[in-house]
């Protein structure tokens, strides 16, 4: 049986994360500064490029400052999961899918949705706003004994 982590390659996944992470050139994610050097590929990760900042020295790669960093599942995994959060999957149905234990496919997507949270800005209103399905009592307030016995109350509140 196929399955979809099969499909997956390693390379274009890092490609895509670098394309979509720096779309400009790459640069360092402890300083921002643009003066940066190749310093050869990971051990465990053949694909995953490694930098070192010729501003600040400090040495990064791909990952670093990601969600996906600092994590044993290899990039293909993240993405077969992502992939399978957006066909609306439960944790358990992704667990199944990526051959994983239950526990770790509940860890993954928990740290997604962390990692959008994080990354998304709390949208400010402007202009116009209009709001539906709104439900106003006035000038009962504070008097709900007065409501339950249909009492009106004049401007004084006597």
């Amino acid at each position: 049986m196929l399955s979809l982590i099969q499909l997956l390659d390693d390379e274009k996944c890092f490609k895509v994360v670098r394309e979509l992470r720096w779309p400009d050139g790459v640069d360092c994610p402890h300083c921002h500064a643009p003066y940066v050097v190749k310093q050869g590929r990971d051990d465990t990760q053949r694909f995953r490029q490694r930098y070192r900042c010729l501003n600040c020295q400090r040495k990064f790669d791909d990952l670093t400052g990601t969600v996906f960093a600092g994590h044993h599942q290899p990039l293909r995994q993240w993405v077969a999961c992502l992939y399978l959060m957006g066909l609306n999957l439960s944790n358990r149905q992704i667990a199944h899918e990526l051959g994983l234990n239950e526990d770790d496919a509940q860890d993954m997507t928990r740290t997604l949705r962390q990692g959008v949270v994080d990354a998304s800005t709390t949208p400010t209103l402007a202009g116009t706003v209009e709001i539906d399905e709104v439900y106003l009592t006035a000038g009962h307030k504070g008097q709900n004994d007065l409501v339950k016995k249909n009492i009106v109350l004049d401007a004084d509140g006597d």
